[in-house]
């Protein structure tokens, strides 16, 4: 399954992901960003169901579950996050590769905390997805709000 995820994600250069690949992209780099500070925190596991489940209105808490746990085993065996997010960007639109860094960030600061090393991973991953510097401060700024 994982193998087949990598196959369809570098293949899709020329053509969207489909949905289920473009769900799973989000949530291993949910995973990826959540990781980053090597303290996967129960609540951090929650936000992204949360987060998933919201993202992907058809998504129930045991689906989003399931995604997520998915994503983590996403997560592991990608080992690259350039080609990763480099293959992720070739394959999903702007737009939606900016509700990506929203969801992100949204992450990042759940807690009240903006934690180094998980802000540094999302800040790497930004421009690896096309996203610029000023785009990603404006995509944290709408969650900010939001969170307020």
């Amino acid at each position: 399954m994982i193998a087949d995820f990598f196959k369809r994600l570098t293949a899709a250069k020329d053509a969207p992901l489909d949905a289920s690949d473009a769900r799973l992209a989000l949530a291993a780099l949910l995973v990826r960003v959540a990781r980053a500070n090597d303290d996967y925190t129960t609540s951090e596991v929650a936000k992204i169901d949360v987060i998933l489940a919201r993202h992907y209105p058809d998504l129930d808490a045991t689906t989003a579950a399931a995604l997520r746990v998915e994503g983590e085993e996403i997560e592991d065996t990608a080992h690259d996050t350039i080609k990763f997010t480099r293959s992720i960007k070739d394959a999903v639109e702007l737009d939606d590769r900016i509700e990506v860094i929203e969801a992100l960030w949204e992450l990042v600061l759940a807690d009240g905390e903006r934690d180094h090393d998980e802000e540094g991973a999302l800040r790497l991953i930004a421009p690896l997805l096309g996203i610029n510097d000023r785009d990603s401060a404006l995509a944290r700024q709408r969650v900010e709000q939001r969170l307020a």
